[in-house]
């Protein structure tokens, strides 16, 4: 029962789904029927799903025929109207085939005209689509053609402006054309070109600089010049702002429009035409000789393109490498003084154009590098500045060179570089100025001294005396009261001379001016080097005259005189000093002139050649002396050679009347003594081994001859029988023995008023011993032995006794 159940329930489940599958047929497409009729095949139940297949297809048919008999009438009915319409369809038919070839054949033109139409109408949208695109591409063209013009024309900052629109603003719209590939290709190509082209003319630049520079420092050296001249006229007035207009004058320069699009402004490389400006009245600004716009451009450009620090380091490694050039002096600068102005020329046209760059631009220099570079130059000027002057010798070319430096240091200044080295370095030549003038004040002297006559000057008329006192302070009433012709006491070196130091002052003057010195530091340096000359120079011309060989008393006598006179005329320099230096002399600390000391110098000097000249005189006079120490004849009249030898000094004395007291008297005295001495020495030599009681009659008729000279006063001024003294050694000597008063000598020895104190025993013993044995070759005492040898016997007592004496004298 239960297997019937079964059976039951699966037929009625295959019958469920053979109905569905049935369902499925009928509504499923019947390209997608494969997978229905598949499940078909696939079951055991195929053959009772045909069955059910069949079934369902007689029932479809039944359905079929019924609704086919119920429509059957209308069909029949239709088909009949479609008979019908059937005619008229082929009438219309035949119309309208009729009606198209009328058609055709009238629109056939129509067509035609439509085709052409068509053409035209493309044509025209082709070419509207070209005029826009061509109006894209002819600014970019446009620009392109202009920057080739730009750069064939050397403009390059504005080819460089151009090129960036270009780039930036007309390339972006055109960029899928090749030509615009290809100006995008070569646009890195013309940006170096440009900046190639640009730095050739900055080294254009540079170069011109280097070679003219000196004109640009001759330029701005001339305007210093002319400033500072202008400001010397109008030193009483207000100088407010005078540098700063100077200073200011001179930025008015070439003022370059950076974006200029002139082909000759682009061109201008540096230096501009100036050869007829020293013609003007007014000479141009330093800076209008040069055109600044390379360096402009250059800087732009080099900006545009974002290098240009390397610009900056370009150009100022530059401008090192020729600051190292222009400061390098050349070996023969010293030589003239065009050496020293082409050497600063090109200092201050090196850094006139510094300055301006440094005013101009932003940047491209900077304080601190114009500081390094001035420093650096100052410090190589200053050091060949004192190397090449010390070879100088000229005072004139040491005096321009100090003007040129103060004209060089003014320049510089008012462009605000310190240059106080410079002046503290003047002070330094200044020493040496002093050294070369000193030189040339001692060949001066030298040629006045071996120039004068050593004679008064002589003046005939008032116009000749005021000529000379106006040359020479001197007064003296009882000189203008003598009628002419009349002498001054001087010779014609000492106006020379006085006016000489003068010159040299105003020398020393003209070194100190426009060097900012105080009326007390010029009157100092005025005074010390005058001091230098009158201690040194003068003082070492006056010596060398004094202690020349053929010097005579007479020029001697007028040496003496002269320094006198000069001595009195050192007031007069001192007021002169004072005057030109408006320095007072009771200032503290003001140095006070040794003029007065060294024409005392010079003086006691030529006082000491007149001594030493006489001398030297008297010892030529003396050596013509010719005694015979043998004589037995008694004489009666001096000896020939002293005679000339007095009258010689009473010639010499007389000429002695204008110098000073003392100084006559000295040498008065000094002679006689000398005379003494010589004439002691020749009677005490030891070449005279013998000699008679005659030689020294003779020789005392000598002596007396010399006391009557000195007692006749050759020169004024000795109290009594001062001068005789010089003679008293030899008369005291000469009486002892000619007088043989021997006991007197030998009892009085010792007393300080014994008739015979100036007589030394040992003087006294060396000329009684030259006196014994002398009766062999004496005919006078040759009658008379035994008095002769009384007389030696008294000779031995007395020498024995003086021995005795000098042998108790030096115990």
């Amino acid at each position: 029962m239960e297997r019937g159940k079964m059976a039951e329930a699966e037929s009625l489940e295959t019958a469920a789904e053979h109905e569905r599958i049935l369902r499925e047929i009928e509504s499923t497409d019947t390209a997608c029927i494969g997978p229905t009729l598949r499940s078909v095949y696939d079951g055991e139940e195929h053959g009772r799903f045909m069955e059910k297949l069949e079934t369902r297809i007689r029932n479809h048919d039944r359905e079929i025929e019924k609704m086919c008999n119920f429509h059957y009438q209308g069909f029949v009915d239709s088909i009949t109207e479609l008979l019908k319409v059937r005619g008229e369809a082929q009438k219309l038919k035949n119309q309208v085939t009729d009606t198209n070839r009328k058609l055709q054949h009238e629109g056939k033109e129509l067509v035609i005209a439509m085709e052409e139409l068509k053409q035209c109408r493309l044509q025209q949208r082709n070419i509207s689509a070209t005029v826009d695109k061509l109006m894209l591409c002819l600014p970019v063209l446009e620009m392109y053609s202009k920057l080739r013009d730009q750069m064939k024309t050397k403009r390059h900052y504005p080819a460089l402006k151009t090129l960036e629109h270009l780039e930036h603003t007309y390339l972006p719209q055109v960029s899928h054309y090749r030509f615009c590939k290809v100006m995008v290709d070569n646009i890195p190509k013309l940006r170096e070109e440009i900046k190639d082209v640009s730095m050739s003319d900055l080294k254009d630049f540079l170069e011109s600089i280097r070679k003219h520079s000196d004109k640009i420092g001759e330029t701005a050296m001339k305007q210093a010049q002319q400033q500072r001249n202008l400001d010397n006229i109008i030193l009483q007035q207000p100088r407010i702002g005078s540098k700063r207009k100077f200073k200011k004058d001179a930025y008015t320069i070439f003022d370059t429009e950076i974006e200029s699009t002139s082909p000759k402004s682009e061109q201008d490389s540096g230096i501009l035409d100036v050869e007829d400006e020293e013609d003007d009245e007014e000479i141009p600004g330093a800076q209008d000789l040069v055109d600044f716009s390379p360096v402009y451009r250059c800087l732009h450009i080099y900006s545009v393109l974002g290098a240009r620090e390397t610009f900056e380091n370009y150009y100022r490694k530059q401008r090192r490498k020729q600051a190292r050039l222009v400061l390098q002096p050349p070996s023969n600068m010293h030589e003239t003084l065009d050496g020293y102005r082409k050497y600063f020329n090109q200092i201050v046209g090196f850094f006139v154009v510094e300055d301006h760059i440094l005013h101009t631009t932003q940047g491209l220099v900077n304080r601190a590098y114009i500081d390094e570079l001035w420093e650096m130059a100052l410090s190589k000027t200053i050091a060949a500045l004192r190397t090449h002057s010390s070879y100088c010798s000229d005072p004139n070319l040491v005096l321009d060179l100090k003007n040129l430096i103060v004209l060089f240091a003014d320049t510089l200044q008012v462009y605000g570089f310190p240059v106080n080295q410079l002046f503290d370095m003047l002070l330094e030549i200044r020493d040496q100025y002093s050294e070369t003038l000193l030189k040339k004040w001692a060949g001066i002297f030298r040629n006045i001294l071996d120039s004068d006559n050593y004679s008064p000057i002589p003046v005939t008329s008032e116009e000749m005396y005021k000529k000379v006192v106006g040359q020479f302070p001197f007064q003296d009433t009882e000189l203008e009261k003598q009628p002419f012709p009349k002498k001054f006491p001087f010779s014609e070196f000492v106006p020379k001379v006085y006016n000489q130091i003068k010159e040299f002052i105003y020398a020393c003057l003209k070194f100190s001016e426009d060097l900012h010195l105080s009326s007390t530091e010029v009157d100092d340096m005025i005074r010390k080097s005058t001091n230098l000359l009158l201690t040194r120079t003068l003082s070492n011309s006056l010596q060398n005259v004094i202690k020349r060989k053929n010097i005579g008393l007479t020029e001697l006598v007028q040496i003496i005189i002269n320094t006198t006179h000069l001595e009195k005329s050192c007031k007069y320099l001192e007021e002169f000093i004072t005057n030109i230096t408006n320095v007072l002399p009771e200032t503290v600390h003001t140095t006070k002139l040794y003029g007065t000391t060294t024409f005392k110098d010079a003086r006691h000097a030529a006082e000491e050649e007149i001594y030493t000249n006489l001398n030297q005189k008297i010892d030529q006079f003396l050596q013509l002396a010719d005694y015979d120490w043998m004589t037995g004849d008694l004489g009666n009249k001096a000896s020939d050679y002293l005679v000339d030898l007095i009258a010689f000094l009473r010639s010499t004395f007389a000429v002695f009347t204008h110098l000073p007291g003392k100084v006559a008297q000295t040498a008065c005295m000094s002679a006689c003594k000398h005379l003494a001495t010589s004439l002691m020495q020749l009677l005490l030599e030891a070449e005279v081994r013998q000699l008679t009681l005659g030689a020294l009659q003779q020789f005392n008729l000598d002596v007396r001859e010399c006391e009557q000279f000195a007692r006749s006063g050759p020169v004024p001024g000795f109290q009594e029988d001062t001068l005789q003294l010089a003679f008293i050694d030899l008369r005291q000597l000469l009486d002892l023995f000619i007088q043989w008063d021997w006991s007197t000598y030998l009892a009085d020895y010792g007393q300080p008023n014994c008739k015979y104190l100036r007589v030394n025993p040992v003087t006294a013993l060396t000329l009684l011993e030259k006196m014994k044995d002398t009766s062999r070759k004496n005919n006078m005492f040759a009658q008379f032995r035994k008095n002769e040898r009384d007389k030696q016997k008294l000779i031995d007592t007395v020498a024995k006794q003086l021995r005795g004496l000098v042998s108790s004298h030096h115990s």
